[in-house]
């Protein structure tokens, strides 16, 4: 199984960007996919998951209303788009994917997953 993330970049603050992670090796459709991301000098940080169809995707309180994740059915993986982007959004942004079916409360936790990509650069600044 491989996790390839792109679509990172130097953007302004307020500006948008959209990742988006190529999986292969297998199918993630009814399974969890998430991003994280971890800047210079800290932990890696939950920013978004989605589980299977029906349901509610969830996002980390630093990125609600500005970041919206979506299944990519084109390449087996997933997108964030991320909107009104700040300096403290700056960081390298992980995707990871999980053969498991957690609870909500453990979408959060790093652990939840068993796959990870080796993340992809997003730079906000002036």
């Amino acid at each position: 199984v491989q996790l390839q993330a792109s679509g990172g970049g130097l953007v302004q603050p307020g500006g948008s960007l959209r990742l988006s992670c190529a999986a292969s090796g297998r199918t993630f459709t009814n399974y969890p996919m998430a991003w994280f991301r971890q800047a210079p000098g800290k932990g890696r940080e939950f920013v978004a998951a989605i589980r299977w169809p029906g349901t509610t995707p969830s996002y980390a309180a630093s990125m609600k209303g500005r970041g919206t994740i979506s299944r990519n059915n084109g390449n087996n993986g997933i997108d964030l788009q991320m909107n009104s982007l700040k300096p403290e959004d700056s960081a390298v942004y992980y995707c990871a994917a999980s053969v498991s079916r957690p609870i909500l409360s453990s979408l959060p936790n790093p652990g939840t997953y068993e796959y990870w990509g080796r993340g992809t650069q997003v730079t906000v600044s002036s």
